[in-house]
């Protein structure tokens, strides 16, 4: 038997916890190797961007997240069914300079809709849901309004998982300390106090992929019907106990106990949140509190199942799970493939937090965990990207965008206007100051500047999509289409009036 123990690394410029693990590989590595890998990530964080003729600046995190006004980070490498490394940066809050530790819990936002997913596939193996069965047979504390939509399709648990029931209510605000909470039916109503709109199917099910949190409500009200159990311990039951997620609740509002060990919210200029963090009580689609330990044994997990060794789900399940349905999207997961490597995927935010879980099905099973404390998303992209030119992760390296051109203010006005797309919602294209930027709340884009790389061709640096601004015959400007570095057109949105 081989054991291996924890050693701690200091990080010049910030507090943080390194524990390297086994690695069992063709050619094992050794810790000094993990660590050279981790001191390589540490200091190439990349922007994805960069202007004409300069070369790909690399720079430390410690000074990326001063740049970014981003306190904390936690981060855990997969690798081989194993967690090889877990590292931690920053503070959980910078009033009392408490230090980030692998035990510290973020939110993981919208990273609890997989996880919310596995336990309705946990119900479904045991005979109690079916996935092409109208919701409204099961349902009683609730049920979805009919209307036109609903006629010719209904709404069953396999649409609602992969968001192509066609229901409203793209993402959900949260409370701040001390604000009313909204029952259960409050939010699927949209009543107050809730301060989301009502969950409706706005389109025919099965035609289209919309993008709903509340899709992810009703998965709630519908689990807890059938089992009579409140959603948390229902979880708890059915994913975080048997995965060994000791640390993860959805207990919404979070427990006073446990309230010391949690990460702060804190804002875009890296001040404080009133209050320290929201409460989301729609619990499903973004009420996980967790750690990048425990997601990183939520995401082992999901490789064990697919290759048939998971005694939580079943190889059959965890297939059907990461079978795309449309646009990408599968059951609770994002899938893809890149470089011939299928993975699986699904990020968050929640206000004063952004999160990201990616992990390969195939050897040697790779995998990253990335929760962050910060109103900002570029910190968690630019580690991201640092990671994959390390593993070499073909599809997540940086692009390279440059500025081609000088685009004269007339044009770059002409492209103002709010854009709509159904599965993100408003975006909205401003002009001032000679800078063009984009504002996107479904895209997770806050205010970024648009810089050109060709005709009506932009980029932002938190993306790795092109942004391209399509005309009509006439010259004229009407819709606003994304396009990936792999060539892939991805959202179209119309102009509005």
């Amino acid at each position: 038997m081989r054991f291996c123990w924890p050693r701690t690394v200091a990080l010049i410029g910030t507090v943080g916890t390194l524990i390297l693990g086994c690695m069992a590989q063709e050619k094992p590595s050794t810790s000094s190797s993990i660590a050279e890998r981790i001191s390589r990530i540490e200091n190439g964080l990349v922007p994805n961007s960069v202007a004409k003729g300069e070369p790909l600046p690399q720079y430390n995190i410690a000074e990326r997240m001063r740049h970014y006004h981003v306190p904390g980070l936690s981060a855990a490498f997969i690798e081989d069914g194993k967690i090889v490394w877990v590292r931690t940066y920053g503070v959980a809050d910078v009033t009392t300079g408490a230090p980030v530790t692998p035990a510290t819990l973020f939110q993981a936002a919208s990273i609890s809709k997989p996880v919310t997913a596995v336990a309705v596939m946990k119900l479904v193996q045991q005979g109690k849901l079916h996935l092409d069965e109208d919701v409204n047979r099961e349902l009683t504390t609730w049920k979805v309004p009919e209307g036109d939509t609903t006629k010719k399709e209904k709404v069953p648990v396999q649409r609602l998982l992969s968001h192509t029931a066609g229901l409203t209510v793209h993402g959900f605000a949260g409370y701040a300390e001390g604000e009313p909470l909204p029952t259960l039916v409050n939010i699927l109503n949209g009543q107050k106090p809730a301060n989301s709109d009502p969950v409706r199917v706005e389109a025919v099910p099965g035609t289209a992929f919309n993008y709903s949190g509340g899709g992810y409500v009703v998965l709630r009200t519908l689990m807890s019907d059938i089992t009579r159990t409140p959603f948390p311990d229902l979880m708890k039951q059915l994913v975080l106990e048997p995965m060994g997620m000791a640390h993860s609740t959805f207990a919404q509002p979070l427990p006073r106990e446990l309230w010391k060990v949690a990460a702060s919210a804190h804002q875009s200029d890296g001040q404080p949140f009133p209050g320290r963090f929201h409460t989301y009580p729609e619990l499903a689609p973004d009420g996980l509190w967790t750690t990048a330990t425990d997601l990183a044994k939520f995401a082992i997990e999901i490789q064990k199942a697919i290759g048939g060794r998971s005694a939580v789900i079943s190889q059959e399940t965890a297939r059907e799970m990461l079978t795309e349905q449309m646009k990408g999207y599968a059951l609770g997961f994002r899938v893809g493939n890149e470089d011939g490597k299928n993975y699986f995927e699904h990020d968050g935010s929640n206000y004063g937090f952004f999160s990201e879980m990616i992990a390969y099905t195939g050897a040697p099973g790779q995998g990253l965990i990335i929760l962050t404390n910060g109103n900002n998303i570029n910190l968690r992209l630019e580690f991201e990207r640092a990671v994959a030119r390390e593993y070499k992760w073909r599809g997540f390296e940086p692009t390279g965008h440059v500025v081609s051109q000088d685009v004269p203010a007339s044009i770059l006005a002409s492209y103002a206007a709010t854009y709509v797309e159904p599965e993100v919602g408003r975006i909205v294209v401003t002009f001032s100051d000679g800078k063009l930027k984009l504002d996107a709340n479904g895209m997770r884009i806050q205010d970024e500047q648009m810089f050109p790389e060709g005709k009506d061709q932009f980029f932002i640096q938190s993306s790795n999509d092109t942004f391209e601004f399509l005309r009509d015959a006439s010259g004229k400007v009407t819709s606003l289409a994304t396009r990936s570095h792999m060539g892939a057109q991805g959202l179209l949105a119309k102009r509005q009036p």
